[in-house]
């Protein structure tokens, strides 16, 4: 049996998972969908300390109280940031990494900084909530950048996306062991839409890995291919 933690992107929350999720379980796996502070059903708690730091003792706090090992750390776009600063502060608990359709930081970059051809359009949308800075993206718009079509998942992503922390965006990445992080096995899936829009670096580090797979479909790839996405996640297991 593995271990799979999956991480959600911007605007995103735990739910996001569900169809995939069920796909892993069924296959007899474990699996855990946590939810960021500040987004999802953590909603209420934003607040102007939300940051990307927030957002990785999120996780690495699920590793430690789970007590988990060996684990596929599966991050979702944003999400990307956030795994890569879990497997530096809990790298004795990841197995592999696999990035999804996601940011690849080095230590000193944000998200802006990897980004910003997606990111800066999403400031023009910032307000402030609970005293934070946070853009939109619980918009129909949002959702069909994310290449979700179908108008029932269009319907139930429209009913749970949230605005999301800027902070979270603009922090950048601190690492004390990156060399130890880049010789963990890593798998990238990549979106056919996204790949066009990559900058130059952004779709070289894309590229990178033990593993590299494309699927034809939009950025939320969990939502839109769960059966592709999931077959390709238990190719993986050891």
């Amino acid at each position: 049996m593995a271990t799979y933690v999956l991480v959600h992107g911007g605007s995103h929350g735990g739910w996001c998972w569900r169809p995939l999720a069920r796909l892993l379980r069924a296959a007899g796996h474990e699996v855990h969908t946590p939810t960021l502070t500040g987004l999802g059903e953590r909603w209420h708690l934003v607040s102007p300390d939300t940051d990307l730091d927030t957002h990785i003792v999120d996780v690495v706090n699920l590793l430690e109280f789970e007590d988990l090992s060996d684990v596929i750390l599966v991050g979702h776009s944003y999400g990307g940031m956030v795994i890569t600063g879990v497997a530096d502060r809990a790298l004795s608990r990841i197995g592999q990494l696999v990035f999804l359709d996601a940011a690849h930081p080095r230590s000193g970059e944000s998200l802006v900084d990897t980004a910003p051809n997606f990111l800066e359009p999403a400031r023009k949308t910032s307000r402030i909530v609970n005293g934070a800075e946070v853009v939109n993206g619980a918009s129909l718009e949002f959702v069909e950048q994310m290449g979700v079509t179908d108008p029932q998942q269009v319907r139930w992503m429209m009913a749970r996306l949230t605005p999301h922390p800027w902070k979270s965006f603009e922090q950048t990445l601190r690492l004390a062991n990156e060399s130890a992080i880049r010789r963990i096995p890593h798998t990238n899936i990549n979106a056919s839409w996204s790949l066009k829009y990559r900058l130059a670096e952004s779709r070289r580090r894309a590229l990178e890995g033990e593993h590299t797979w494309e699927i034809d479909t939009g950025h939320d790839i969990m939502i839109t291919e769960p059966q592709t996405l999931a077959a390709m996640l238990l190719k993986l297991v050891h």
